[in-house]
């Protein structure tokens, strides 16, 4: 199983596509207290820790794992705005949305990401610098 500091929380995002490696980068440089780390679906972490939990085993999104459980769509994107820096954790007011309708919401626009903002033919290879934030 999968093991991460139980201070770090882990994302898992899809590799191949521009806005889901778009959002890592956008946490990486609001990640001042160094919280998160990243592990894209098609790596043998990310496999190892869905084939532990077969529920997520077809999400092709964002997913987040604390240590104790895995939150999807737009509970995942609330919780990591929760926990970055300025004023993102103001984000959280989004949880008095109902969850069908945040989800109905994250569900279109991952519905068409590759259409909108396009898919890179290889996964996204962090920097020497960053290699330290990636699992596998």
């Amino acid at each position: 199983m999968v093991q991460i500091p139980s201070d770090k929380v882990l994302v898992l995002f899809d590799g191949y596509c521009n806005l889901c490696n778009g959002a890592v980068q956008f946490i990486i440089k609001r990640d001042r207290k160094d919280q998160f780390r990243f592990a894209s679906l098609s790596w043998e972490a990310a496999q190892e820790l869905l084939a532990a939990h077969p529920a997520y085993q077809s999400v092709d999104s964002i997913l987040v794992y604390d240590g104790q459980r895995i939150l999807s769509q737009s509970s995942a994107a609330l919780f990591i705005a929760r926990r970055m820096d300025a004023l993102w954790p103001l984000m959280g007011i989004f949880w008095i949305v109902p969850k069908f309708i945040r989800d109905g919401v994250y569900n279109w626009i991952a519905r068409n990401r590759y259409r909108w903002f396009g898919k890179k033919n290889a996964c996204m290879i962090p920097t020497a610098e960053l290699k330290r934030k990636f699992l596998g």
